[in-house]
C-alpha cells in the first residue's frame, strides 16, 4: 500500500532546500490550507448532487440529469448562481454577529474536516488527544447556529435556533460516550493510532456487542446532530419557513448549505474512523491471499468508499422517516439512548478489562 509521507517528505525536502525553515513551514501551512478548501468545496458539490440523485431515486425519478454527464455540473451552476446573489441587509439586527454567525459554522466543521486520516500518511496532524480535539472543535458548530438564530432578530429563526441548541448539545451526549466507548476499546486517543490498532480487524467486528451498539446510536446521534431528517425540526419548512438560516441570502447561506452536507461527510468519516478502520483495507486474520489482494486498493479510495457508503445510510433515513416532534426527539435521547449509551460504555470496560475480545 502506497504511503502518502514519502510524498510530503519529497515535498518538505523540496523546499527546504532553496527556503529558510519559517519561510517552509508557512508555505506548507498555505499549501495545506488550499487542499483542504478545495476537497471541502468539491466533496459539498459531489454531497450535493450525491443526494439529490439518492432522493430522486427514492422517489422514482431522476434526478439531475441535463448540466453534464449524470448531470454532475447541475451543482457547480448552482454553486455559481448562489456566488452572484445580493446579500440582503436587514434592520433591526445585530449586523456583526449576523455576519459572523456563518463563518463560525464553516470553522467549526473546516477543523473538524482537517482531522480526518484520508489515507496510509495522508494526515494533516495526529497528536496524542486528536479524537478529543475532533469532539471539541465540532461543538463549536452550534455557536453559529444560535447566533444566527438570535442576531435576525426573527421568531422563526429564534425558535428553529432554539431546537438546534437543544438538539446539538443533547445529542452530543450520545456522539461523546459512543466515541468514549471506542476510545476506551482502542487504548488511545490518537487518530492515527486508532486506525493502526484496526490493522487486522475493524473495530465493528472485533468489538463484540458493544461495537455494534456504539455503532448504531453513534449513526442515530450523528443524524441528529446535523440536523438531518427525521431530526431537521430546527429547518422545518411547514413550521419555520427555514429555520436559524430564515433570513440569509447569498454565499451566506451557501455557507450553512455547505457545512450541512460536509457535516455529513465528518460524521460518517468519524464513524469509518472508530469502526470500519479508516483507511485499512478488509483484512481478515489467516486469510493471507485476500489480505493482500485488499492491499492493492489506495488506501485513500478505502476511506472515501467508507465513509460514502455510511454517508448513504444516513440520507437513507432523511427520505424514509417522517419528522419527529421536538418532545420524541428529547425523549429518545435522554430516556433510551442516553442510559444505554452509559451501559454500553460499562460493558465495554468490562470487556476490555477481562481480555473478552478478538
Amino acid at each position: 500500500m502506497f504511503d502518502f509521507a514519502s510524498l510530503t517528505s519529497w515535498i518538505h525536502d523540496t523546499l527546504s532546500s532553496f527556503m529558510p525553515a519559517w519561510l517552509t513551514v508557512t508555505t506548507e501551512c498555505i499549501l495545506i490550507g488550499v487542499v483542504l478548501l478545495l476537497a471541502y468545496s468539491v466533496l459539498a458539490l459531489f454531497y450535493i448532487w450525491f443526494e439529490r440523485k439518492v432522493c430522486a431515486a427514492f422517489q422514482c425519478r431522476l434526478g439531475p440529469n441535463r448540466v453534464g454527464p449524470f448531470g454532475l455540473l447541475q451543482s457547480v451552476a448552482d454553486m455559481f448562481k448562489i456566488l452572484i446573489k445580493e446579500l440582503i441587509s436587514l434592520n433591526h439586527t445585530d449586523k456583526f454577529l449576523f455576519a459572523l454567525a456563518p463563518y463560525l459554522v464553516i470553522l467549526a466543521s473546516m477543523l473538524a474536516f482537517a482531522v480526518l486520516p484520508w489515507g496510509y500518511g495522508l494526515q494533516v496532524i495526529d497528536f496524542n488527544i486528536g479524537i478529543f480535539f475532533l469532539i471539541a472543535v465540532s461543538s463549536i458548530g452550534v455557536l453559529g447556529i444560535l447566533l444566527a438564530g438570535w442576531s435576525s432578530n426573527n421568531k422563526f429563526t429564534l425558535i428553529g435556533a432554539l431546537r438546534s441548541g437543544a438538539q446539538m448539545v443533547s445529542y452530543e451526549l450520545s456522539i461523546g460516550l459512543s466515541v468514549l466507548t471506542m476510545v476506551c476499546f482502542a487504548g488511545t486517543m490518537s487518530v492515527g493510532g486508532i486506525v493502526e490498532e484496526q490493522r487486522d480487524l475493524w473495530f465493528i467486528f472485533s468489538g463484540h456487542i458493544p461495537a455494534i451498539i456504539a455503532f448504531i446510536i453513534y449513526l442515530i446521534a450523528g443524524t441528529a446532530e446535523t440536523n438531518r431528517g427525521p431530526f431537521d425540526l430546527p429547518e422545518a419548512e411547514s413550521e419555520l419557513t427555514a429555520g436559524y438560516h430564515t433570513e440569509y441570502s447569498g454565499i451566506h447561506f451557501g455557507f450553512f448549505y455547505l457545512a450541512e452536507y460536509l457535516n455529513l461527510f465528518i460524521v460518517a468519516g468519524v464513524a469509518t474512523l472508530l469502526f470500519f478502520g479508516g483507511w485499512m483495507p478488509l483484512h481478515f486474520p489467516g486469510w493471507d491471499t485476500f489480505n493482500q489482494i485488499m492491499d492493492y486498493i489506495p488506501s485513500v479510495i478505502w476511506f472515501m468508499a467508507k465513509a460514502i457508503a455510511l454517508s448513504f445510510v444516513i440520507i437513507w433515513f432523511k427520505w424514509t422517516f417522517p419528522r419527529l416532534r421536538i418532545d420524541q426527539m428529547l425523549s429518545l435521547e435522554w430516556k433510551y439512548l442516553l442510559p444505554i449509551n452509559l451501559f454500553n460504555l460499562v460493558l465495554m470496560v468490562l470487556i476490555v478489562a477481562y481480555g473478552w475480545h478478538f
